[in-house]
């Protein structure tokens, strides 16, 4: 993110972690959030929309995979999608966080009943288990018992053939760790020490070395909460926990600066790290401090894009080319945001940098506030891919990930707008909201339409006079030094910041003084970090984007079927998003404001087609609904020509196997092969030349939709040289065909298509079961990609 300024001001947040300094002193801290309450605006509005959404949720229905783990009666019928087809639980534990964060933030006694009332049948369930497990897991109690005797096989989104037990119950130890350190519920506390014992007692007789394979499977931030509940009872039990549950295939590049992510599944990567950073807190670890402010160094300024969101399909794609991320509709997902955010949070109060708030401004606005739709529901992928669209969760019928991180995103606003030490306060963001720092006797509101206006105004209230310092981040987006700041009314000189761009105004303060912010925002053309030639808007902290039409929204309102959080309506061809023609230096200057109080700009002059001459661009938090863009293809007049036909070209090609396409799998990525039930015996996923793939010396499996009974070929891609493998397709049990590959191919990936037997054909079936199984001794390819196509 070049507009960030992140190199300068990174480095003296970045020297202070590498050298210890930064223990050598007392970090910042939050204030709780049950000190902050937010002022009308689009957060309390989003905050509000949320709590409406989970306490339109049943909690009985919730409970459901706990009680019957239990061997407990429930109450309720199960909730469907991902509670009941294999990652039962999870949200159950993502709406202990939530309602605790809501509960703190708002006060809002009905949320806290719900928050009691789960933590109450919770603890039944613990009861009933008997050491200590709790746990909604399907068959949980036998698999558990299976990986404490030794008996591991771990896969990246499977343990023992679960999905993701590990990172399954990470949400609920996050959960009861929420409830008990931000909602104050002794209870949960108790079963929380309860469940980490039961997980002690899991890995005692397991070699570091088993407990490394088992954490070769997806689980979440267990790192980080076993450190949590060390720092919070003083046991180091915990502490040795979470540092056997650091994965140190991904710590080790990281502690050596090196920058391995590619094609890794991000969202299993980042919550890794903050473990690791929390655990440097914890022990006062300058080494591993380093690699999460390396980790995140990396992710942010070579791998995201301009809402501060990154991965394509989930994974991790080459820092050096952006095109998957343009040409997906997977884009960015929104627990990666989430998860970065909290690992902003944890280096900007150890170091406090405004570089680290300047990206936790821009995720904030633009990736997590866009990310619920103003009537409710939750998206899953953010596509960047122009013209394409967003897809929201119902309440009865989606429970991804992205609920789940989702029902906490906007209940936890308030917790970064304002830290401190001992003595001073740091004003982080300019978003309305009040503070009571109770134990200083001080009272501070700041009042804002910030964006919707360049300026704060903070006004203290004090119960005596008392001399400290306010700081004042100095954002990046304000630039030529053009930040005024008054108090009192009267001009403060504002001297250069220090090394981490904070303004520190140390006075003697009493009730009434009067702080006020001027805070320009300008527009800034911000290319991809790949240097491609795509270019997004960004207007001070605000992304914007061009809202262009309503049509084919297909599952706009995603049902509870598992594909349902994917955007599956037609692609729009790339050749006909608008095109942004002129001299890059000036390519912001085209930018003409239309309405500068809601926030809103035209380019007349700026796109080649004629028909986007009244184009309006407005803040891209503010964009529902509709079809989409942010990222405009970009080139000089002298080029124009030459580029419209290339990408017409490409296009083309990429349109019309679209339009064929029944169904695909991009295999050996966690959530496609999930949601195409996937299923296997020695079987390993990896990637070759950043593409995905899977194979087996046993078999796999996946069950692709064939709607309307349309397939009537298997379309499946190799890598042309692989030689020595030899195996059998099937289709519903057919055998279709038997291949041999003796690396007699070109140098290239290369599809090969298989013509669907009469036989299937005439069964018209609506689903259709591949299966590859290799040869007594042999291996099947490498398969990257399976297609059904018409």
């Amino acid at each position: 993110m070049s507009s960030f300024m992140i190199r300068k001001r990174l480095a003296y947040a970045f020297l202070l972690l590498l050298t210890g300094t930064t223990y050598a002193r007392q970090p910042l801290q939050t204030f709780p959030l049950s000190d902050v309450r937010l002022l009308e605006g689009p957060f309390k509005a989003a905050q509000q929309t949320d709590m409406n959404y989970m306490l339109s949720l049943e909690p009985d229905r919730l409970l459901v995979p706990f009680l019957r783990e239990a061997g407990l009666p429930v109450k309720a019928a199960s909730y469907g999608n991902w509670e009941n087809t294999g990652l039962d639980g999870h949200i159950g534990g993502h709406y202990l966080s939530a309602l605790s964060l809501m509960y703190a933030s708002t006060g809002e006694e009905r949320v806290k009943q719900r928050l009691d009332y789960m933590i109450d049948q919770l603890a039944l369930c613990q009861q009933a288990n008997g050491d200590g497990y709790i746990g909604g897991i399907p068959g949980g109690k036998a698999m558990w018992k299976d990986v404490a005797a030794g008996k591991i096989d771990a896969g990246a989104f499977s343990l023992n053939n679960k999905w993701v037990p590990l990172y399954n119950i990470h949400k609920l130890y996050a959960g009861l760790y929420d409830a008990w350190m931000v909602a104050g519920n002794q209870k949960a506390r108790l079963l929380l020490v309860n469940l980490c014992n039961w997980c002690v007692q899991l890995v005692s007789g397991l070699s570091d070395a088993q407990v490394q394979q088992m954490l070769r499977s997806e689980h979440g931030g267990l790192n980080e909460t076993f450190a949590d509940v060390a720092a919070a009872t003083g046991n180091q039990q915990y502490l040795e926990l979470a540092r056997r549950f650091s994965d140190r295939r991904i710590l080790d590049p990281l502690v050596q600066q090196k920058d391995a992510l590619t094609g890794l599944h991000a969202n299993t990567q980042i919550p890794k790290v903050i473990g690791y950073k929390r655990i440097a807190e914890v022990a006062h670890d300058t080494t591993w401090a380093s690699a999460a402010a390396f980790f995140w160094n990396t992710v942010v300024q070579h791998r995201s894009v301009s809402i501060g969101g990154n991965s394509v399909r989930e994974h991790f794609h080459p820092s050096n080319d952006f095109s998957s991320m343009l040409e997906s509709r997977e884009g960015p997902e929104t627990c990666n945001s989430y998860n970065m955010l909290k690992l902003t949070k944890h280096l900007f109060l150890t170091a406090p940098s405004a570089a680290y708030m300047d990206y936790y401004e821009r995720t904030l606005y633009n990736h997590i506030l866009s990310s619920q739709r103003p009537t409710g529901g939750f998206v899953y992928f953010t596509p960047m891919r122009p013209q394409h669209y967003r897809v929201y969760s119902q309440p009865q019928d989606g429970f991804w990930c992205c609920v789940g991180s989702g029902l906490e995103n906007h209940g936890k606003y308030g917790e970064l707008i304002y830290a401190h030490n001992t003595t001073d306060v740091y004003i982080n963001l300019f978003i309305p909201s009040v503070l009571t720092w109770k134990e200083k006797g001080l009272k501070l509101s700041q009042q804002t339409r910030f964006p919707y206006e360049e300026k704060s105004s903070i006004q203290l209230e004090l119960k005596k006079p008392a001399r400290f310092a306010i700081r004042l981040r100095q954002p990046s987006w304000i630039t030529n030094h053009q930040l005024k700041v008054l108090v009192n009314g009267k001009p403060f000189p504002v001297a250069a910041p220090d090394a981490s761009s904070y303004i520190t105004i140390s006075r003697l303060w009493k009730s009434g003084d009067v702080i006020t912010l001027q805070l320009p925002m300008h527009t800034e053309a911000e290319f991809l970090p790949d240097s491609s030639q795509w270019v997004s808007f960004v207007h001070g902290p605000v992304v914007l984007a061009a809202a262009t039409d309503t049509t084919r929204l297909d599952g706009l309102l995603a049902d509870g079927s598992r594909m349902g959080h994917i955007a599956a309506g037609p692609l729009i061809p790339l050749e006909e998003a608008p095109l942004a023609v002129g001299n890059q230096a000036q390519l912001a200057a085209a930018i003409k404001t239309d309405q500068l109080n809601n926030l809103t700009f035209k380019a007349p002059g700026l796109f080649d087609q004629s028909k986007y001459s009244q184009l309006t661009l407005q803040p891209f938090f503010t964009v529902h609904n509709s079809r989409y863009v942010i990222y405009f293809p970009y080139t000089k007049p002298e080029n124009l020509g030459q580029l419209k036909q290339a990408m017409a070209d490409k296009e083309k090609a990429r349109m019309a196997l679209e339009a064929i396409t029944v169904d695909l799998v991009h295999c050996g990525e966690q959530q496609p092969e999930s949601d195409h039930q996937f299923k296997g015996e020695r079987t390993e996923s990896g990637s070759f030349r950043e593409e995905h793939f899977r194979n087996a010396k046993g078999w796999f499996s996946y069950v692709l939709r064939n709607e309307g009974a349309l397939a009537k070929k298997l379309r499946v891609k190799y890598y042309g040289r692989e030689r020595n493998r030899q195996f059998d397709i099937y289709v519903n049990d057919i055998l279709l065909s038997t291949v041999k590959l003796e690396g007699e191919g070109r140098d290239a990936f290369t599809d090969a298509d298989y013509a669907l037997p009469e036989s299937l054909l005439a069964h018209a079936a609506t689903s259709i079961t591949v299966k590859f199984v290799a040869k007594e001794g042999a291996a099947t390819a490498n398969i990257f990609e399976v297609r059904l196509l018409k």
